[in-house]
């Protein structure tokens, strides 16, 4: 999308950030992460171990919805 104020620069689209609902399930780097208590990410890291992310985290590692084929 152009900006209109300077012609031929093309507007970012707004970072999208993890939802915010409890118990919403998100996937980054093809592991699945559960919001618990509105405040912190927690998952497994590949070795089968509890980790904890927080939103900053999650957003740097990036994540979607849906599981990465």
């Amino acid at each position: 999308m152009e900006n209109p104020a300077e012609p031929g620069t093309v507007q970012s689209q707004p970072v999208a950030t993890p939802p915010t609902t409890p118990c919403s399930v998100v996937w980054s780097l093809g592991r699945p992460y559960v919001l618990e208590n509105n405040a912190r990410w927690v998952g497994t890291d590949p070795r089968g171990r509890p980790q904890v992310l927080t939103r900053a985290d999650l957003q740097r590692r990036g994540w979607s919805y849906r599981r990465a084929s």
